[in-house]
């Protein structure tokens, strides 16, 4: 059972945009936080963004400004919107549900790839 679909990923160029999608298939998404997470090959995954359950965020450093977490409740979904796009972007990223938490379940992954 497919729990979280994450879509959206492709190839851009450098200072270009993507938005990423993750629905949850879960009835319960509005009360759990989220998170975006991305990895490369022979590094460890690391965070990107969490938006939780009330909608705040929170960014890793080397995206704030550019990158923009949401979440729509209606549609069980949230969304990671890429700008200004870099070459070290390029990564699997995933969608994850409750970091840490009791339901907490990973997403296969969407590759983004940004060119230079």
């Amino acid at each position: 059972q497919v729990q979280l679909v994450e879509s959206g990923g492709g190839l851009v160029q450098a200072g270009g945009s993507l938005r990423l999608s993750c629905e949850d298939s879960r009835r319960t998404f509005s009360v759990n936080n989220m998170g975006w997470y991305r990895q490369t090959p022979g590094k460890q995954r690391e965070l990107v963004a969490l938006i939780s359950s009330g909608g705040s965020t929170h960014y890793a450093d080397s995206v704030k400004g550019r990158f923009t977490i949401s979440r729509d409740n209606a549609k069980n979904t949230i969304y990671l919107q890429m700008y200004s796009l870099k070459p070290e972007d390029t990564a699997l990223y995933y969608c994850r549900r409750d970091p840490g938490g009791l339901f907490d379940y990973w997403g296969q992954g969407t590759q983004v790839t940004v060119s230079s």
